[in-house]
């Protein structure tokens, strides 16, 4: 199963992932501030990290773009409660490789999770 990060500055949100991904055999940490998660990833191997779009000190966008820099090869799932065109876009175009609206539905969440890791293995 797969290590997998989640990024998101509401708590709640951090655990439903959680609970849901770690019912799938998945290792999940959770984190509500971006340094934290920064770090972590920088002292870990990670195979997915998902990130909320909306955050306190930068937006998804940017995390995105500096987990890319740690590691190329990482998988990285968005997640917005404001979908536009223009973020699917600019997250895609630094390397997203799914894109979820919230509230997370959880069908949704296994599916994407389960595609993007294979993606890896293929």
């Amino acid at each position: 199963m797969a290590n997998i990060v989640s990024l998101d500055d509401v708590l709640d949100a951090t655990v439903l992932i959680g609970k849901i991904l770690r019912k799938k055999g998945h290792t999940v940490q959770t984190f509500t501030e971006e340094d934290d998660l920064i770090s972590h990833v920088e002292m870990n191997q990670i195979d997915l990290a998902i990130l909320d779009i909306k955050l306190k000190k930068m937006n998804g966008v940017e995390v995105l773009a500096i987990l890319k820099q740690i590691n190329p090869a990482i998988k990285v799932i968005m997640l917005t409660g404001y979908p536009t065109v223009e973020t699917a876009r600019e997250s895609i175009s630094l390397g997203a490789d799914e894109y979820c609206v919230k509230p997370i539905d959880r069908d949704e969440l296994e599916e994407k999770v389960a595609k993007v890791l294979r993606s890896e293995k293929g």
